[in-house]
C-alpha cells in the first residue's frame, strides 16, 4: 500500500504536457482537437470519400463535429450522412447554404445544424439602403431556421457582403427589427486577407455575433493577389497565422473553431491532419 500512495503521489506531481495548451478567458481549450471542426471535406477531397469512409476518416482523426459543404450530386446522400454521423458519434455542427430537401430530415433526424449562408451584394444607393436589402433577402431563411430551432450564420465571401462591418449591420438589423435572435456570422480566414491589418479591431466587433470561426495559413494579401494558390494554405505555413490566433483567443471567444481542406487536388484526411499538426505546432511554441 505504502508503495502504491508513493507511486501515486509521483505519477499525480508529474508535470502536464498537453499539447493544446490555448484557452480563451473562460478557460476553454479553444484550440483542442476536440472544438475543432471538419470544413470543406466534401466536393473538395481528392479521394470523394462516401458518407461512411467520409464519417470514418473523421473518427480515424479524432474530430468530432463536421461542417457539411456540398454539390448536386450529394444531394442523394444526404441523409445517409446524417446517418453515418450518428453512428460513428460525430456532430453535424453545420450545413452549407439551403436544400429544400433538408428540412424533413432535420426534423426526422432531430438534428440541429448551424446553417452558413452568404448575403446577398446590394446594389443599392446608400449604406442603409444596402442593409436593409440584403436583410430582406435573407428573411425566407431567418424564418426557416428559426420555426426548424437553429442558427444562421452569414458567411463571409468577397464583396460588400464579405466585408465584416456589413454583416455585422445586416445581422443587427435582422435581431432588432424582425427579432431574429438567432442570426450572427460565420468568419473564414481564407476570405479575408485583406483584413489582416485591422484584424484586431474587426474580432473586437466580430466577437459577440460570431458563430463559428474559420481558419486557414495566412500569407499577405498581395502575395495571395499575385498567386492563387497562397489563398489556402496549411496552418503553421503562412506568415501571419500567430499573431492571428492570438488575437482570436485574446478577444474571449470561446466558440467552435473550424479548419478546412478546400483544395481539390488532395486527399481531405491528409490536408486536414497537417492543419491539425501545424496549428499544434502553433499552439505548444506560441500560444501558451
Amino acid at each position: 500500500m505504502k508503495l502504491f500512495s508513493a507511486l501515486l503521489l509521483f505519477v499525480c506531481c508529474l508535470p502536464c504536457h498537453s499539447d493544446e495548451p490555448a484557452t480563451a478567458s473562460g478557460g476553454k481549450n479553444l484550440f483542442a482537437r476536440k472544438n475543432l471542426v471538419a470544413w470543406c471535406i466534401v466536393p473538395f477531397d481528392a479521394k470523394d470519400r462516401s458518407p461512411k469512409e467520409r464519417a470514418e476518416m473523421l473518427v480515424r482523426l479524432g474530430l468530432k463535429h463536421v461542417a457539411y459543404d456540398w454539390r448536386a450530386k450529394h444531394v442523394q446522400e444526404f441523409e445517409d450522412e446524417i446517418l453515418q454521423y450518428k453512428e460513428h458519434g460525430l456532430n453535424y455542427f453545420a450545413f452549407w447554404d439551403w436544400h429544400p430537401s433538408m428540412e424533413p430530415l432535420i426534423r426526422k433526424h432531430k438534428i440541429k445544424p448551424q446553417i452558413w449562408k452568404m448575403m446577398r451584394n446590394s446594389t443599392r444607393a446608400t449604406q442603409e439602403e444596402k442593409v436593409k436589402d440584403a436583410a430582406e433577402g435573407l428573411l425566407p431563411m431567418v424564418e426557416l431556421t428559426e420555426s426548424l430551432g437553429l442558427k444562421l450564420g452569414i458567411y463571409n465571401h468577397g464583396g460588400w457582403a464579405g466585408q465584416p462591418e456589413n454583416m455585422i449591420a445586416v445581422a443587427k438589423y435582422l435581431r432588432e427589427n424582425h427579432k431574429a435572435e438567432h442570426v450572427g456570422l460565420v468568419y473564414n480566414f481564407h476570405h479575408g486577407h485583406e483584413h489582416m491589418e485591422n484584424f484586431d479591431s474587426l474580432m473586437k466587433q466580430m466577437k459577440p455575433w460570431l458563430h463559428c470561426l474559420n481558419i486557414n495559413g495566412m500569407d499577405d494579401a498581395a502575395a495571395v493577389a499575385a498567386d492563387g494558390n497562397r489563398k489556402i494554405l496549411d496552418i503553421g505555413s503562412g506568415r501571419h497565422e500567430i499573431a492571428l490566433l492570438k488575437t482570436v483567443r485574446d478577444s474571449g471567444y470561446d466558440g467552435r473553431i473550424g479548419i478546412l481542406d478546400h483544395r481539390t487536388q488532395l486527399d481531405a484526411e491528409v490536408s486536414l491532419k497537417a492543419n491539425m499538426d501545424g496549428l499544434r505546432k502553433l499552439v505548444r511554441k506560441n500560444l501558451k
